[in-house]
């Protein structure tokens, strides 16, 4: 395998807005090939069926009815995730509640014919620990668990950079280490590297201080340490810079939230959209990880997660818009990178994208658990 695109379901729409049909139609006639699945929307339309989502029969039919989408307009699906909040319980009874749900996904995973879930550091505080090994013996629990499925589940661990405990690609990498299972590791997303180990949104410039030196040293020593079949798929988006600090009394503030949480809800772009305002380093973060000579070599899934705003915009353009911008971000970073030449060609498919039907459920549930 080279290079090769595919969009997380979630860019397409917010569930509660969008339906799966014409987000599903949108990525396939633009000519992506694969779609990541975002839980949310197995879970929103499992909630559609009789007796809602909490019942696992309605998430699994809710996985066939993705599987048989997807397979109508030949796209594939390579991850569903994200299976959150399983890393440093404290309670036991919660890490068996997880664990009962983990078999659950595992059904999921085997219907929608992908061997990977996608597992984000926790944000959260309550009930959770970061001491390093009982998160290491956590996920040690889960990849054993994945491993003895038919087919094997590998994970794909992430740092997001609003993280409570490992919110750095050097401390998820310390995780993986730790666990050190050949079902267990990366999926590192552009913006969630550069997201803190450049930037903060909070501050004037949009950026930490020194942040030029400390991130070009970072990168280096992430070629240095990173072993490449450790990366399982790599989630490439940018962000924009803030016209004023993401502080209290800015629009996007929200109590309780960190500011880049809250910059990471309502402001990533695709990469290279800087007539939009991106502005991370987020080319330098691929050139580590993608480059055959100056980085780590990685070839394989690229997938566009893409979350803002304009998600939740109830226009019946959303899904086609965003697709279409997917593919225009595709091709810029395809020739910034100079992969013309070792990727295949995006060839648009005939697909008739249909309107969506009113949403006959509210969003309030899903959306809080986000």
């Amino acid at each position: 395998m080279s290079f090769r695109p595919a969009i997380a379901s979630l860019s397409l729409g917010r569930a509660w807005v969008h339906e799966l049909p014409p987000k599903f139609q949108a990525a396939a006639s633009v000519g992506l090939p694969a779609i990541e699945i975002f839980y949310e929307d197995l879970q929103y339309l499992a909630s559609t069926f009789p007796g809602g989502s909490a019942l696992p029969s309605n998430q699994l039919l809710a996985a066939r009815h993705i599987r048989g989408l997807a397979d109508s307009l030949s796209l594939e699906i390579i991850a569903l995730g994200p299976f959150s909040d399983c890393e440093g319980l404290l309670s036991t009874a919660e890490k068996e509640k997880k664990h009962a749900e983990l078999k659950i996904w595992f059904e999921m995973a085997r219907i929608l014919g992908t061997d990977i879930i996608q597992i984000p550091s926790t944000f959260k505080t309550k009930g959770f620990t970061g001491d390093l090994d009982v998160i290491v013996k956590d996920l040690q629990q889960i990849a054993d668990m994945g491993a003895k499925e038919n087919p094997p589940v590998r994970f794909a661990y992430e740092n997001l950079c609003f993280g409570t405990f490992n919110d750095t690609w050097e401390k998820a990498w310390a995780v993986i280490k730790g666990v050190d299972r050949p079902n267990f590791g990366f999926c590192m997303d552009t913006f969630n590297i550069a997201g803190r180990g450049w930037a903060d949104p909070a501050r004037e410039d949009g950026k930490i201080e020194n942040a030029d030196a400390i991130f070009r040293q970072s990168l280096k020593n992430m070629v240095k340490e990173v072993a490449v079949n450790k990366i399982f798929y790599v989630q490439v988006v940018d962000a924009e810079r803030m016209k004023s600090p993401l502080v209290k009394g800015h629009p996007f503030h929200t109590d309780g939230m960190k500011p880049r949480m809250s910059w990471s809800r309502n402001a990533r772009l695709f990469m290279c959209e800087y007539d939009r305002g991106a502005y991370l380093p987020v080319l330098d973060v691929l050139k580590a990880i993608c480059d055959e000579k100056e980085g780590l070599g990685y070839k394989g899934w690229m997938s566009f997660e893409f979350f803002n705003r304009s998600l939740t915009d109830d226009s019946n353009d959303v899904p086609m818009e965003h697709a279409r911008r997917a593919v225009e971000s595709w091709q810029k970073v395809c020739s910034m990178m100079g992969w013309e030449d070792v990727v295949e060609e995006i060839v648009p498919r005939n697909v008739v994208v249909r309107s969506p039907a009113p949403r006959l459920m509210e969003s309030a549930e899903i959306s809080a658990r986000l």
